[in-house]
């Protein structure tokens, strides 16, 4: 306290601001939902903070140390709005996962000053990731709403309605770093299960021709075991509608099928392509309809059809 002209004045013991607030995730703010937040680095802060800030004089960006007492976990954050309510704060759900936080758990937050990033490494958690035509710009695009990192934090971007998690693994030139109007340089780190897909497919392809016994003799028996059946055609003599003999080429043969064995595959299977198998009768059991028809099996004569014809058109009179 010091005194001026017969005034008491009080300035406030150092720069830092410091303070206690009931946690919650963004989903609990109450009014309308607020979506950007869940895509960001920032936090929602009561209106009290920015006044005991602005009489601090803190340097801008305002960035901030959250910190968990309880499971010592801590972790970086700027501030987007001063619009909660009195002892509360809001964060986005991935940065209540980072530091292992419940709804309602005390957060400790304390003013920082972070160095400019100039380069950061990460790691994506899926290999979904690779699918993404350009993902430089999408995590540029992304970092916009992020105020600072965190070496070791797991962030979340969300790209096509689908949310993609990066670890931290590198940040110059500290271990937590303002990327506010910088020009920081971004690797990436190959994406979580990668190197093991890889490896587990080259290890495959040498244990293929070696183990031919195992897995790959089951599927090199099941191809092996097609059945051959004979097919038995019909077993009529037949006759041509023009009343000529047949030919000794247009004589029958037996016709092989393959038939698979049940529980194996059809490897030779089109797709796109639909069978439909259907029980027909057999000739030979359908009998004589009628009297004067063709379909006399006994019948040697190899005469035409003898019935009477009818013309579709008719004959004007």
């Amino acid at each position: 306290m010091f005194h001026f002209s017969g005034f008491n004045m009080m300035f406030p013991e150092g720069r830092n601001f410091t303070a206690a607030y009931k946690c919650f995730s963004v989903s609990m703010l109450p009014g309308n939902e607020r979506s950007d937040v869940e895509k960001g680095g920032k936090i929602i802060m009561p209106n009290s903070a920015l006044d005991t800030l602005t009489r601090l004089n803190v340097e801008y960006p305002m960035l901030f140390k959250l910190i968990n007492g309880k499971k010592s976990r801590s972790s970086h954050a700027g501030v987007l709005e001063f619009v909660a309510d009195e002892g509360k704060c809001y964060l986005p759900y991935w940065m209540m996962d980072n530091l292992l936080l419940e709804e309602g758990d005390i957060l400790n937050i304390e003013s920082v000053s972070l160095p400019v990033a100039t380069f950061s490494k990460f790691q994506p958690h899926s290999t979904d990731f690779l699918d993404i035509t350009n993902p430089k710009a999408v995590l540029e695009n992304a970092l916009r709403n992020f105020a600072c990192l965190t070496k070791g934090d797991v962030i979340a971007i969300k790209y096509n309605k689908k949310v993609y998690e990066l670890c931290v693994l590198e940040t110059k030139p500290g271990n937590a770093v303002s990327i506010i109007e910088c020009d920081m340089n971004v690797e990436f780190e190959a994406p979580v299960g990668y190197k093991e897909q890889s490896e587990s497919q080259a290890s495959g392809s040498g244990q293929q021709g070696a183990g031919a016994g195992a897995a790959g003799g089951e599927l090199a028996g099941a191809a092996n075991a097609v059945l051959e059946e004979v097919v038995e055609t019909f077993k009529g003599s037949g006759v041509r509608l023009d009343g000529k003999k047949k030919k000794e080429s247009q004589l029958e043969t037996p016709v092989l099928k393959k038939v698979l064995p049940r529980g194996v595959p059809d490897y030779d299977f089109q797709f796109g392509l639909i069978r439909f198998d259907r029980n027909i009768r057999p000739i030979s059991d359908r009998g004589n309809d009628k009297a004067g028809g063709s379909g006399n099996a006994d019948g040697d004569d190899g005469e035409s059809f003898q019935g009477t014809g009818f013309s579709m058109k008719k004959t004007r009179k």
